[in-house]
């Protein structure tokens, strides 16, 4: 098992390349199924969890082979419609297969969901929103068993803007009969994205970045080629990056429209930020002013950001809250920040974080994917030198970090942990 090591101090500078985004990359593999013919996708990224899709898809039948510029995705052989526990628990994601295969054979057997252990997440609205599409489902030994002769179109209203409801609901609508309405939808970039994706192999949605969706089924859906957008996430984390470490970075591929309240909590912070052509720049000299964080449902501030703001908030003067209304169990980062000498307490769903204070290198353990963040980011400013274990929660979100931090200064390596 890996470990990265951090000796901390170093002010970063540079420029650095996004990545595709992972949690658009997931959903467009999945609506791979829905298609009969060839898909080329560029820019996904080398990933854990984009691996462990592959691995699903294959068992589903789907060949795929990658060239240096795409991979190319060929779901014309799907010869089974299971997809497996020891595939599904890995990766929380899996269950996005469930709408597609429903979509085109009216038939799936998945796995009940694992994934990071940041919260229940359970699934019944993808599971009610598909009832109303006319499937018939029962769980039964941890699957999820359901069928339906044709799916046809109807009115949907989520009780939340789930954003993994709303992606399964709009892969299982493009290919029912009629018309649907999905009221209350998730409005994620990678929604959107999903949704360009399927407009461009011929599916018929409207009201993309919106809470309302109209998608009026189509029979088939041809092949094609599709770049997935950068990912949000990641060229925040970089963005914290340039402003903990007092640094200057440009965050090349970064998607500004993307970022809103990531970049206005970084400005109250006191970093400049300035879109270039190619991407964002982000200076820092001083951080100045405690920040207040609520995470909410895009275009609020993302839930994937709460952990790498914390960091940051450990050394802004003054007392910063962060509240969390998406995850009730994602503040396991606080413990391991408060053994390099952060103050932070916890309080309900709320972190209220004495700021100003010196951090210390440690050995931290990664507890999900974005704490890992927030343990990298607070290894970057600690004294002395942290390591951070079990990162491969670390390399399912984030492609070669340790190699793109190092190139804008950083000194961290990975290493074995014996």
């Amino acid at each position: 098992m890996d470990k990265l090591v951090i000796a901390g101090g170093a002010r970063l500078t540079g420029e650095v390349e996004v990545s595709g985004a992972k949690n658009a990359a997931l959903p467009i593999l999945a609506a791979s199924l829905l298609c009969n013919e060839k898909v080329n996708l560029k820019n996904l990224p080398q990933l854990c969890d984009i691996t462990t899709m592959f691995k699903v898809l294959d068992i589903l039948g789907v060949k795929s082979c990658e060239t240096e510029e795409e991979i190319s995705i060929h779901p014309e052989g799907i010869d089974n419609f299971e997809a497996p526990y020891d595939l599904v628990k890995q990766m929380r994601a899996s269950i996005l297969v469930l709408g597609p295969l429903l979509g085109r054979f009216g038939k799936a057997r998945v796995s009940l969901p694992g994934g990071c252990a940041i919260g229940s997440r359970p699934i019944d609205l993808h599971l009610k929103g598909l009832e109303r599409l006319g499937t018939e489902i029962r769980i039964e030994g941890g699957y999820i068993e359901a069928k339906a002769t044709r799916l046809k179109g109807n009115e949907i209203y989520l009780d939340f803007p789930s954003v993994g409801a709303t992606l399964n609901l709009i892969m299982a609508a493009t290919l029912a009969e009629g018309e649907t309405i999905i009221e209350e939808a998730a409005k994620e970039p990678e929604v959107v994205d999903l949704i360009s994706f399927l407009n461009t192999m011929g599916a018929k949605i409207e009201g993309a970045g919106g809470d309302r969706l109209q998608i009026t089924g189509v029979k088939e859906l041809r092949g094609g080629t599709y770049k997935i957008i950068p990912d949000r996430i990641e060229a925040g984390t970089f963005m914290v990056a340039a402003t903990i470490t007092q640094g200057e970075i440009l965050v090349k591929g970064a998607n500004i429209e993307h970022l809103g309240a990531v970049v206005t909590k970084l400005e109250e912070l006191g970093a400049s930020i300035e879109k270039e052509a190619d991407g964002i720049c982000v200076a820092s000299r001083e951080i100045r002013h405690p920040i207040e964080i609520k995470t909410m449902p895009h275009p609020g501030f993302p839930t994937d950001m709460q952990a790498q703001f914390m960091a940051l908030a450990t050394i802004t003067p003054g007392t910063s809250i962060i509240t969390e209304t998406i995850f009730e169990n994602r503040f396991m980062h606080v413990s391991e920040l408060n053994r390099m000498g952060a103050d932070i307490i916890v309080e309900g769903n709320s972190a209220i974080i004495k700021g100003a204070s010196r951090l210390f290198g440690a050995s931290v353990m990664a507890t999900d994917l974005r704490a890992s963040a927030a343990l990298v980011l607070a290894g970057l400013i600690a004294e002395g030198t942290t390591e951070v274990l079990r990162v491969y929660h670390l390399d399912r979100g984030y492609e070669r970090i340790e190699e793109k931090l190092s190139r804008l200064g950083a000194n961290i390596w990975r290493k074995k942990d014996e």
